[in-house]
């Protein structure tokens, strides 16, 4: 049996990530992605944003990572050349009694070390854009998007510039963990035995955690699989800033966002369902899509939306339940030397993916 030092289980922004943090920081890395490419699954169908970090619970790991991802990540994009704007984000009250929201909202942020926000009034806000129909509204200055596979692309060369690698096609079967360290199978027979592995599999985190023996089952949730559902404009939108709506249950709303050639897009919804394969758009859906932005932007046209893709949230929460932090799980909270499992990391996930490497380095040493 082979040995390696450290594994990182899922090559998506966070598995890469994480693999890059360990590789910089002298560590022998390899990662197992069971698809054929790095970052086809939750990492490749969202909204590409790099979030400031304003709705989060003080103190979650939801709040520090967001807000130390976001100035990694701008500064790492910039470093390396990677497509990225600093667009900025309208955060806007569409009904009279949500404009009290926005002060509760700035506040939030403020105490998780978001200070650039400001409160705007409707005049304001429809100065910034003139097709915008609004209540109030905060600006997020440091909100913005990136190119996510340019991105996963960097942070691979980096990996692999440090020594480490990427292996595609190679799903975990089966995990034993013994004094000796964790010994991996991979479904073609291949035999690791890994001083430190990473679970980061995304969607499939928890039932990946199931398989290692040695691991108490109370210590791996329940996953529930969230589908958001994204439609795209025909046409060029009349926006240069992202647009949300103050935040719904499950989700942030029905937002506009852009990509950096100014396609609009809207999304996502949230449609609970069974199995983290089910990634269908059913067109009908349109039809709440059209209410939902005509409350932000009335001039949208009929026929105007076009059905895009969906993307997965990993949930470890379920319909009606309070959402759940980020849950990095380390021998301190299960007992398993050498196993971190990553779960529940859905958005802010693509802006902390830098600031997750960096604790689930300090919390492996």
């Amino acid at each position: 049996m082979d040995q390696i030092e450290c594994v990182v289980v899922g090559a998506g922004v966070v598995g890469l990530a994480v693999a890059r943090a360990l590789a910089v920081a002298g560590h022998e890395v390899m990662v197992l992605e069971a698809a054929s490419g790095i970052g086809t699954g939750t990492s490749s169908r969202n909204s590409e944003v790099i979030h400031a970090g304003i709705y989060y619970p003080q103190n979650s790991l939801k709040a520090q990572l967001c807000v130390r991802g976001n100035r990694l990540l701008y500064a790492y994009c910039a470093e390396r050349g990677i497509g990225h704007s600093r667009c900025g984000k309208l955060l806007v009250a569409t009904a009279p009694e949500q404009v009290a929201q926005l002060q509760g909202i700035k506040a939030r942020a403020e105490l998780n070390g978001v200070t650039d926000l400001q409160l705007l009034s409707a005049e304001q806000a429809c100065a910034m854009e003139s097709a915008l129909t609004c209540h109030a509204a905060i600006f997020s200055p440091s909100t913005g998007i990136v190119d996510s596979h340019a991105l996963m692309l960097s942070l691979q060369g980096d990996i692999e510039n440090a020594g480490g690698m990427v292996v595609l096609n190679s799903p975990l079967a089966h995990a034993d963990c013994s004094a000796a360290g964790i010994a991996l199978t991979t479904t073609d027979g291949t035999q690791l035995l890994a001083q430190r592995v990473v679970n980061a599999a995304g969607l499939q985190a928890p039932a990946l955690a199931a398989q290692f023996a040695g691991l108490v089952p109370q210590h791996v949730p329940r996953a529930w699989f969230a589908k958001g559902n994204y439609f795209t404009l025909a046409g060029r939108a009349p926006f240069s800033h992202l647009v949300y709506p103050v935040p719904q249950v499950a989700g942030l709303g029905v937002h506009l966002t852009l990509d950096l050639g100014g396609q609009a897009k809207f999304g996502p919804d949230v449609q609970w369902v069974d199995s983290p394969d089910d990634l269908s758009v059913d067109p009908a859906r349109g039809d709440a899509f059209y209410a939902a932005v005509r409350k932000y932007w009335p001039a949208l046209e009929d026929g105007a939306l076009i059905a895009g893709y969906a993307g997965i949230r990993p949930k470890i929460c379920g319909p009606g339940q309070p959402d759940r932090d980020f849950v990095i799980q380390g021998p301190a909270e299960h007992g398993v030397a050498g196993l971190i499992n990553l779960f529940g990391i859905e958005s802010p996930g693509l802006t902390s993916a830098l600031a997750i490497g960096e604790f689930v380095v300090s919390k492996s040493s």
